[in-house]
């Protein structure tokens, strides 16, 4: 099982966590991401160009599955304006043992965090608005994994 969805609306954890559970093995990981409303942030809005991140994010699942013995996985990943405490992300990894579902469940977070191709504009309650810059932090841990 390979799920990989990028959509403006919003998900069902509980179903994505029962799908990868069905698939019987002993390991589910899963990371969910939400909007933070720090620093007067009033929603984030996420840019992309669909046919390029649908295939990016096809591409980072079929490696994630290459470089661990995965029984299945879920990106599910949104666009679109979103407010804070919204979802916004979620990764979901089934294996047989925990240590791949972890691991590849890290793997594919820092990879959408780094590399995915969202343009991200912050709006915040004072008219204000400016593009989301990457973090330096962000770029290192995804580079720690093409070691």
């Amino acid at each position: 099982m390979k799920r990989v969805a990028i959509q403006a609306d919003d998900f069902d954890i509980s179903a994505e966590l029962a799908a990868l559970e069905a698939l019987g093995g002993g390991g589910v990981a899963s990371f969910t991401g939400i909007v933070r409303g720090e620093e007067g942030l009033v929603a984030l809005e996420l840019e992309h160009y669909p046919a390029m991140t649908q295939r990016q994010a096809e591409r980072i699942a079929e490696e994630a599955m290459a470089r661990w013995p995965l029984l299945g996985l879920s990106i599910i990943h949104r666009h679109g304006r979103l407010l804070p405490g919204e979802r916004i992300v979620f990764v979901g990894t089934a294996s047989r043992h925990r240590a791949a579902a972890l691991e590849s469940c890290a793997f594919l977070i820092d990879w959408l965090k780094s590399r995915a191709p969202f343009w991200k504009k912050a709006h915040y309650a004072d008219g204000a608005g400016a593009w989301v810059a990457p973090r330096a932090e962000d770029e290192a841990k995804a580079q720690d994994w093409d070691r």
